[in-house]
């Protein structure tokens, strides 16, 4: 069988556009406190997937463990709103920049 004469399947993300750029440059403050958000917002999520675990008998922390989870998963929360998030900032983003432009 030759190899070379096999059909080259398509690649579909070899030609896509490349993302476009803001069209207006955020503010920084606010973005943050809308990433600092979602971060505790899916801390919370995952906060009762790891209530029911209980200690690694082989490599368990002890007391330790228990005392710390709770910094772990805010953790995984945080990594998880720098590689995409479930898209909750820009909604806060938004709203906050609509709260700051209304009259008092």
């Amino acid at each position: 069988m030759n190899v070379a004469a096999l059909p080259v399947p398509p690649q579909p993300f070899a030609h896509a556009p490349a993302p476009k750029p803001a069209a207006e440059p955020r503010d920084t403050r606010a973005w943050e406190t809308a990433r600092d958000f979602e971060a505790q917002f899916v801390s919370v999520l995952l906060q009762p997937m790891f209530e029911g675990t209980g200690q690694d008998d082989a490599f368990g922390g002890g007391p330790g463990e228990n005392m710390f989870r709770s910094l772990l998963v805010e953790q995984y929360g945080r990594e998880m709103v720098k590689s995409g998030g479930i898209g909750l900032a820009d909604v806060v983003y938004r709203e906050m920049l609509k709260m700051q432009e209304q009259p008092k």
